[in-house]
């Protein structure tokens, strides 16, 4: 597959940051559909990118925003970002609150932050 260009990157982390995406990221178990969608965004956009690239773009992408923010909690380091992290933060960080939302799962009775919930689903 051709390189991604940081246009397209931006606007990939604009479909997937639209709130309706998001909720079917965080609601659903497979999100099948939910990237064939992400696509679909892509294409009406001017991009030939299927369901898989984008799923992979993202995980990229949500992996590259955790490492910088995971080096950034530890004290005595420099101060790090990645590319897109702005973008990133407002769509993994919940930029309205240090917090990560919490998903709780009625049927086992656990409860997980956001980005537990998306790790889970990025091994199905």
């Amino acid at each position: 597959a051709p390189e991604w260009t940081e246009r397209e990157v931006r606007d990939l982390i604009t479909v997937w940051g639209d709130e309706t995406v998001l909720a079917e990221l965080r609601s659903k178990r497979r999100n099948v559909n939910t990237y064939a969608k992400v696509s679909k965004g892509m294409k009406d956009r001017g991009y030939n990118r299927d369901a898989q690239q984008c799923r992979m773009k993202i995980k990229e992408l949500r992996q590259a925003y955790q490492r910088t923010r995971d080096a950034n909690g530890r004290s005595g380091s420099e101060p790090q970002t990645c590319r897109f992290y702005d973008e990133l933060h407002a769509i993994l960080g919940g930029a309205a609150s240090t917090n990560p939302p919490m998903f709780y799962d009625s049927v086992s009775g656990s409860s997980e932050t956001t980005e537990e919930h998306f790790r889970e689903e990025e091994d199905d």
